[in-house]
């Protein structure tokens, strides 16, 4: 059996999350109360008519504040039963999460005449704080449009061929800002930028012009040795330590040529030694 738990601030992107789930063929619930988990976790294998059951929950604050304390007790009587269990945490700053309600025009479900939305939105971080401490994976939506966060989720949580850490390798621009979700961030804007050229400029790493220029570069392939060495001595030791999810990010200026091109051959050179490696391009459209 795989469960998957979703949480995260209201207006984060919690309700895509488990639309992607029940697309996919997981047994979806909303606003499950946290109490209930290991009772479902435990009727789920007893009474389901599949081989390999998979059910997706949704767990927020509209739960009672003494389940969601208990949620640390809760989610180890789960994997005590020996069920894959995966906790997704989706989480966006305040100004874009202050944007969307006002956009959508919903009510937050802990607004009250006497809580403003702000103040409603900064109780939910304190009483998420447990399973966000908890969380496998977190991701932060306020960069991400509807369909990019439904193909972050597909590519994180169900495109793992094996069990284990994932790794993701993603390229990304400055310019748009650091992925915060990221474990390891390494800085390529020292090197030579293809942009310059004005023959590569509307080209990314993925074009074998811009490829060849880049290899041809000392300072490229020294910065790759030296990334590929520290991640190849210290990925195997996130894993040891049951890591479930590992990001690393490669960022450039653009995040359109260096960062990409160095993210393809890390992937690639990953992939030979470690499994469940992915690789995005964030900034690529």
């Amino acid at each position: 059996m795989r469960l998957i738990i979703v949480s995260g601030r209201s207006g984060s992107g919690k309700s895509t999350a488990l639309d992607v789930l029940e697309d996919n063929g997981y047994y979806c619930i909303d606003n499950l109360p946290a109490g209930l988990l290991p009772e479902l976790a435990e009727r789920a294998l007893i009474h389901t008519e599949l081989a390999q059951p998979l059910v997706a929950v949704s767990i927020d604050a509209r739960n009672l504040p003494s389940h969601l304390s208990r949620f640390p007790e809760l989610l180890e009587e789960v994997r005590g039963r020996h069920i894959q269990c995966d906790v997704l945490y989706l989480d966006a700053d305040e100004e874009t999460l202050l944007k969307r309600f006002s956009e959508t025009r919903r009510r937050h479900p802990l607004s009250s005449p006497n809580r403003s939305l702000a103040e409603a939105i900064n109780d939910e971080t304190s009483l998420l704080g447990p399973i966000a401490d908890l969380a496998d994976l977190k991701v932060n939506t306020t960069n991400l449009n509807l369909y990019q966060l439904r193909d972050t989720i597909k590519l994180r949580l169900l495109n793992q061929p094996e069990p284990g850490t994932a790794f993701l390798v993603e390229s990304f621009g400055f310019k748009r800002g650091m992925p915060v979700d990221a474990d390891l961030v390494f800085d390529v804007r020292c090197l030579p930028n293809p942009y310059w050229k004005p023959e590569l400029r509307e080209q990314s790493g993925l074009d074998q012009p811009v490829a060849e220029y880049l290899a041809a570069q000392p300072d490229v392939e020294e910065m790759f040795q030296d990334i590929s060495t520290y991640l190849l001595k210290w990925l195997p030791r996130f894993a040891a330590s049951n890591r479930a999810y590992v990001t690393i990010a490669i960022g450039c200026t653009g995040g359109h040529h260096r960062s990409v091109y160095l993210t393809e051959r890390l992937g690639q050179t990953l992939q030979k030694s470690l499994k469940n490696v992915q690789v995005r391009h964030r900034d690529l459209s």
